[in-house]
């Protein structure tokens, strides 16, 4: 499959790192081979310039001019519903589920080794049966 995350105008990254870390925007000009100009303003993300190393490009593309004013980024990704699109990413959800983990408590993380050992449990025995009942019909 060819690759079809271009550094291109429009085109929503994640910013990874740097002050709007954990926000999206949209490219709105390439500076150089190293710098865009970003504009976010549906998610609160200041027009700036932003280094490609400190952001993910997404699949996702809004199309508006080459230098684009804030109004007209924040009507295409207002109509396109991107930040809609985002939340419901697994990559989006994949960060929350991360942060979450990453707040547990020292209780929390007990009920959650304890629920999964009895998740583990209850798939053991199913699978240890089902190859028992195979195993009597001369099928493994």
């Amino acid at each position: 499959m060819p690759f079809q995350k271009f550094v291109e105008i429009g085109r929503v990254a994640f910013l990874a790192d740097g002050p709007e870390k954990g926000k999206i925007a949209a490219i709105v000009n390439v500076i150089d081979q190293n710098k865009v100009l970003i504009d976010g303003p549906t998610t609160g993300v200041t027009r700036q310039a932003y280094r490609l190393k400190e952001m993910h490009l997404t699949p996702m593309k809004v199309n508006f001019p080459f230098n684009a004013s804030t109004k007209v980024v924040r009507s295409q990704l207002a109509t396109a519903k991107v930040a809609e699109k985002w939340a419901e990413s697994t990559w989006s959800k994949r960060l929350q589920q991360k942060e979450v983990r990453a707040n547990l408590t020292d209780f929390e993380r007990f009920k959650l080794r304890k629920a999964k050992s009895q998740r583990n449990k209850i798939l053991t025995a199913a699978l240890n049966g089902k190859k028992k009942a195979l195993r009597k019909a001369g099928k493994l």
